[in-house]
């Protein structure tokens, strides 16, 4: 159909026998002013008509007939389209069932061996009831959008994958033996997908919050300039000089901000913690100012405090989005061990520029009803808190950081974390400054890494910035595992310690992990060693075969490594046991440490994804199952060595040192986690445990 075409009757003395009708052809710019006016108003008025008559010299007869042809043919392009959809659909979920079928035919019970049993699996007929319940559904779809709505179908959500079971059964039955501690409840979250468990954000900010939100965070900002230019009357140098740690004095702080009416309560159980810290870093202000105000980077960049950060509401979208910005976060802090509880905040970020090249990012919990809805503590809080950044020479920037929350504990502090937790040192400046200058510094280096040249392993500059991107999700993807929120389910079994292994499962369908049920296991001791001891035994290739279980003993070799530090520790290296078991894998490791303490993260990958990664291609897609260590100081002053950490008297100060697993135990959903995987994964850990004490001489710890 031309729709440039109108049929009009030809004049002629024939006028008895059937008119010939001609055709008309409209100009080029006839029909680019049509078509303007059509994609503003496909049903133009009699007014339009005269109007679109006269400026092209048409007759309004000839406009109306050339708009409904635009509009048949309008028609029939979405329905050709919506039909080409809907084939690929079908096609689609026809493929699908197929290679369902072809699975179940060749599947294996995971636990003996035979044929599975016909209770855990869909048969052919359930198969074929949900393919058809999805045909028609998308028939139905495409029916209502062509009878009410007039146009294609803009974007129907993705096909899912079936569901293999509505319900995971990953319970452990008949575990009755005192050695796995109390009965098991393991049962997947129903749709989980993945390590982190899905979660509800709280609502957005009303227009009737927003004026009270502004002046909160204004009144934070003000607040934390005069802490963070505040001298010795309002903070307290503790540890002594050479550390530089300084403490927030509370009494002080009280006569100084005394807040009038209620707000100024404190409840007996609620501890204040509040420290300053400041340092360089090898980043510009406005770098760390775009890092602050997003949510993602701010959660990519301190992987070992921050576990989830989410931006809920953007009040103010400032000058190109820094100066003036005003937005509402959540943020979930963690000590990456499953026995310290986590700590979730809803707050304020609000980002002021004082003047050139200084900076101010304040941030302060909003109402208390709102953390309550999340679920976290009622009254626990961010008081203003934040970050000056000042811009130095050669890319550097001065940070001072002011740390102020007050915590009320829901649950006692383990033991073990006592000291480091009640001393504010877990979640304090200290800790942040030093996490941000690893990070700065991590950034850096890689960025000097992909210069064009090669190393010895013949790796190039775009194999090397893959390499950093996959293990930069490795570490990450470690981080958030240990996370012990309360989406995380963590049982109790017995293990070499009053600790326990902690034990997890989840259903992992995510790109970048291995797809099926993953158990994550974790404990933590302690060790009258120094960090900076521990990390140089459990990251060098050289001693690895003295703790790592799986090697039986064999040598490491390291095939590449990419410094990311200026300490020789903080690197990714590529490691090859030199056993015949370990001849088609490769172990990706990073290593990074730090002043607040140290991460030693490794997974194994097979060795055509290890050359994936060197050809500098996309490594999103290569799945990763991290296991590692990660070493903090256990906050205790020195003591002697006799001393007991968990008798009486002052014990030496020494590692806290967590040590984590993650195993595939089926690429099956749908397969049940058996008491042979548990004893496997629970045996690694002590043994792996057993084997470092030996080690580093502290048996008896």
């Amino acid at each position: 159909m031309d729709f440039g075409d109108d049929l009009q009757p030809q004049d002629g003395h024939d006028g008895g026998h059937r008119r010939k009708k001609r055709y008309h052809r409209h100009t080029p710019r006839q029909i680019q002013q049509l078509e303007a006016m059509f994609k503003e108003c496909p049903h133009p008025d009699e007014n339009q008509r005269m109007q679109l008559s006269r400026e092209l010299g048409l007759e309004p007869r000839q406009i109306k007939f050339w708009f409904q042809n635009r509009r048949t043919q309008m028609k029939a392009q979405h329905e050709r389209a919506d039909n080409c959809f809907l084939r690929a659909e079908n096609d689609k979920i026809r493929c699908e069932n197929i290679a369902m079928r072809e699975a179940l035919r060749n599947v294996i019970c995971p636990t003996c061996g035979g044929p599975p049993v016909a209770d855990d699996y869909f048969d052919e007929q359930k198969l074929r009831m949900e393919n058809a319940r999805l045909k028609d559904e998308l028939d139905r779809v495409s029916s209502l959008t062509s009878k009410y709505l007039g146009r294609p179908i803009a974007q129907l959500p993705p096909v899912q994958p079936l569901s293999m079971s509505s319900s995971l059964d990953l319970s452990v039955g008949g575990l009755g033996s005192p050695a796995f501690g109390p009965s098991l409840d393991l049962d997947l979250l129903s749709g989980a997908s993945s390590a982190l468990p899905s979660f509800h954000l709280p609502a957005p900010v009303s227009e009737m919050e927003r004026p009270m939100m502004a002046e909160m965070a204004t009144r934070a900002m003000d607040e934390l300039i005069r802490l963070a230019q505040a001298g010795e009357h309002l903070w307290v140098r503790t540890g002594g000089a050479a550390d530089g740690r300084e403490v927030l004095n509370v009494d002080t702080y009280d006569s100084i901000f005394a807040k009038p009416g209620a707000g100024s309560f404190r409840g007996p159980d609620v501890r204040v913690e509040g420290s300053r810290d400041s340092g360089l870093v090898l980043m510009s202000a406005i770098g760390l100012v775009d890092v602050f105000m997003d949510s993602t980077k701010w959660a990519e960049f301190f992987p070992t405090i921050v576990s989830k950060a989410r931006t809920i509401d953007v009040l103010v979208n400032g000058m190109a989005g820094r100066s003036e910005s005003l937005v509402l976060m959540f943020e979930e802090l963690h000590v990456m061990s499953p026995v310290v509880p986590t700590r979730e905040f809803c707050f304020l970020r609000y980002c002021r520029q004082i003047e050139h090249g200084l900076w101010a990012i304040a941030d302060v919990s909003v109402d208390l009803h709102r953390d309550a809805r999340f679920g976290a503590s009622s009254r626990s809080c961010r008081r203003p808190s934040g970050c000056l950044i000042a811009d130095m020479a050669n890319g550097y920037s001065k940070v001072t950081w002011v740390e102020h929350m007050e915590v009320e504990d829901k649950v006692p502090i383990h033991l073990l974390y006592r000291d480091l937790v009640m001393s504010g040192a877990a979640f304090g400046a200290h800790r942040w400054v030093a996490a941000l200058q690893r990070a700065c510094e991590r950034c850096a280096c890689l960025v000097a890494a992909g210069m064009p040249h090669l190393d010895v392993a013949g790796v190039t500059a775009e194999g090397k910035r893959s390499m950093a991107k996959l293990s930069q999700r490795m570490v990450r993807r470690f981080c958030a595992s240990l996370s012990a929120s309360q989406l995380h389910r963590w049982t109790t079994l017995s293990g070499p310690n009053d600790v326990g292994v902690r034990v997890m499962v989840h259903r992992s369908t995510d790109p970048g992990q291995p797809s099926g049920v993953v158990l994550s296991a974790a404990t933590t001791i302690w060790l009258p060693v120094p960090c900076d001891r521990v990390f140089a035994f459990v990251r060098d290739e050289n001693t690895r075969s003295q703790w790592d279980v799986l090697s039986h003993g064999n040598p490491v070799q390291e095939v590449s490594r990419i410094p990311n530090g200026s300490h020789p520790g903080n690197c990714i290296s590529l490691l090859r046991g030199l056993n015949a078991s370990m001849n088609s894998m490769l172990i990706l490791q990073e290593s990074c440490t730090n002043a607040s303490g140290s991460l030693v993260v490794y997974a194994p990958i097979d060795i055509p994804a290890a050359n994936v990664v060197m050809s500098g291609e996309d490594p999103s897609a290569i799945p990763l199952l991290p296991s590692g260590f990660t070493i903090v100081p256990d906050g205790r002053p020195g003591a002697p060595a006799s001393a007991s950490p968990l008798g009486l008297g002052s014990p030496p100060a020494g590692s806290l040192v967590t040590v984590a697993f993650q195993i595939l135990v089926s690429s099956l959903p749908s397969s049940k986690l058996n008491a042979e995987s548990v004893a496997t994964v629970n045996g690694l850990i002590s043994t792996t445990v057993e084997q470092i004490k030996a080690a580093l001489n502290c048996a008896s710890h």
